[in-house]
């Protein structure tokens, strides 16, 4: 137990200071002086800096992303991930230090834990529109077209002065990705994009299809996965 006082104590030091400073502001001797205890035991518990910094950016998209999933799903998955896209650049907004440090800091090939916790979410919402039958592109094309697009949109308005950050443009932003991975209404299988809506519909059911062995759900997916795939562009 008084390990996990220390480390909530240390966490909570860089966070104070990260929101005062930015990154730069949180070097070792900051945090020690402002959490009372010697740098040996910082090493100890986090390993080196980016190991605190991950400690403070997990522990901040946590406490974001409970408070976002207290929110109860509505009826229409779409509007759901719309609400997800405000509180996103909304949580940005108020946090920018601790926004930054997690998407601002990109490493080739990896995911810090935070953003690793956020993509996870965005996952799950996306995955209740293709249940739905309202994607026209595949879960994973989806999320990350929405991923990429907020990220891009929240970190640009980060870094306008208040005074000229356009209100309209996360909407903008918002709407435009929407419509690039949704359908405008469910609609019956026929030709075109119904029948990818319908395709990645039950691509997102497959889990919960027990009536199928592992490898006939296996080649299920396989076979699903490049309905669903774009076509390629005719020579």
């Amino acid at each position: 137990m008084k390990r996990e006082i220390i480390c909530d104590r240390i966490v909570q030091a860089a966070t104070e200071l990260l929101a005062e400073g930015g990154r730069e502001a949180v070097s070792t001797r900051a945090v020690c002086a402002r959490s009372g205890v010697q740098s040996p035991t910082i090493y100890r518990i986090f390993h080196d800096k980016q190991g605190l910094l991950d400690a403070v950016a997990r522990q901040g998209f946590e406490r974001y992303l409970a408070d976002k999933a207290g929110l109860p799903a509505s009826a229409d998955p779409v509007e759901d991930l719309r609400r997800g896209w405000d509180l996103h650049v909304g949580f940005g907004l108020a946090n920018p230090a601790l926004y930054t440090l997690v998407y601002g800091d990109v490493r080739t090939g990896r995911q810090s834990p935070a953003a690793a916790l956020g993509a996870a979410a965005l996952a799950e919402r996306v995955r209740r529109v293709a249940a739905a039958g309202r994607l026209r592109v595949s879960e994973e094309r989806a999320a990350h077209l929405m991923h990429s697009a907020g990220r891009g949109l929240t970190l640009t308005l980060i870094e306008l002065p208040e005074e000229r950050r356009d209100p309209a443009l996360s909407a903008l932003a918002r709407e435009a990705a929407i419509a690039a991975v949704t359908t405008g209404a469910p609609a019956p299988a026929g030709a075109g994009e119904p029948v990818t809506a319908a395709v990645v519909a039950l691509r997102a059911a497959l889990p919960g299809l027990d009536a199928l062995s592992a490898a006939e759900r296996t080649l299920l997916t396989e076979w699903l996965d490049r309905l669903a795939a774009p076509a390629a562009p005719s020579v």
